[in-house]
């Protein structure tokens, strides 16, 4: 996807502890652990907020195909500033690196998210998360691991590999944080598989779509998500890249639950707007204390190979 959404539930859930009490806790992180602070989620305040963090999770959707892929590869930097602070934030800066690589028959993805806070009662902390991917093109392997850390100090390792068969059957074998299999629902997606699902649901002026989602941010399998999509058309607002330019684009936001019954709050929710190649701005980013805003600040569009 344009980042890790998984990956913003695992520094919502650290945000939610670190921000709320005066020692930072250092236990794993992980999206089942912020019940706490569901009750703060915040919408992406552009979009309606018809009642979407109230109402239960959508079931599963099953795993629509796609248009032909219209996705590239890129290099995008992105600031990343606070727009609101819930309570103990006094400051939060911070800057994201997304790599996507087309190595022809998969995508190779990389993350790197640096944030700096400072609390009201003086304490200091940088969150950082790396995510890596290799996903086939067809949307059948994927193999995946992400390290996130705070002060310097390793919260939680997750890496694995995960495949899909040809009828739709998916399991998740886990290396770390413990070795297991998980069983993935059917019609679950993996993250560019994911990407191109909203996009295309967007091009034939689908308001919302429901798929479930395996990125491997977290140790738990799929997730549910449910996504808005607002505007599809030429942007509206000015693009910060001449390199989007004519590239149509729509408002998206994203809900996740957990795949538990009693799951009728989202985990969490992040909003951006999402262009047809894939390419992303205008971030939310939602840390349960506080939110920020992403900014694309450079993008690099390397041509697409001849070999492919």
């Amino acid at each position: 996807m344009l980042f890790s959404q998984g990956m913003i539930g695992l520094f919502r859930s650290h945000a939610c502890r670190v921000f709320s009490h005066p020692a930072p806790s250092l236990r794993p992180a992980g999206a089942h652990l912020l019940r706490g602070c569901v009750a703060s989620v915040l919408l992406l305040s552009t979009l309606p907020s018809a009642g979407l963090a109230a109402a239960p999770p959508p079931k599963p959707a099953s795993a629509a195909a796609a248009t032909p892929s219209t996705l590239i590869g890129q290099r995008a930097t992105y600031d990343l500033s606070l727009a609101e602070s819930g309570g103990n934030t006094l400051s939060a800066t911070g800057a994201m690196t997304y790599v996507v690589r087309d190595t022809c028959a998969a995508w190779s993805t990389q993350q790197h998210l640096d944030i700096q806070s400072a609390t009201r009662n003086g304490g200091a902390v940088n969150m950082v998360s790396d995510y890596t991917t290799l996903e086939s093109k067809d949307g059948r392997h994927l193999a995946f691991r992400t390290v996130q850390k705070s002060n310097n100090t390793v919260l939680q390792t997750v890496s694995g590999e995960a495949s899909v068969d040809a009828q739709g059957h998916g399991v998740v074998h886990y290396e770390k944080p413990i070795k297991k299999t998980l069983k993935l629902p059917d019609g679950t997606l993996f993250p560019m598989a994911h990407t191109a699902a909203i996009l295309a649901a967007a091009q034939h002026g689908a308001t919302s779509i429901s798929p479930l989602l395996f990125d491997g941010t977290g140790p738990d399998g799929a997730q549910e998500t449910y996504i808005t999509l607002l505007g599809w058309g030429a942007p509206k607002d000015p693009v910060t890249s001449p390199a989007l330019a004519n590239q149509p684009a729509g408002r998206v936001h994203v809900a996740f639950f957990s795949r538990t019954p009693e799951s009728i709050l989202p985990d969490y929710e992040i909003g951006m707007r999402y262009f047809a190649n894939g390419v992303s701005d205008m971030l939310d980013m939602d840390f349960g204390d506080f939110r920020m805003r992403g900014t694309l600040h450079t993008l690099t569009l390397p041509p697409r190979s001849a070999h492919c």
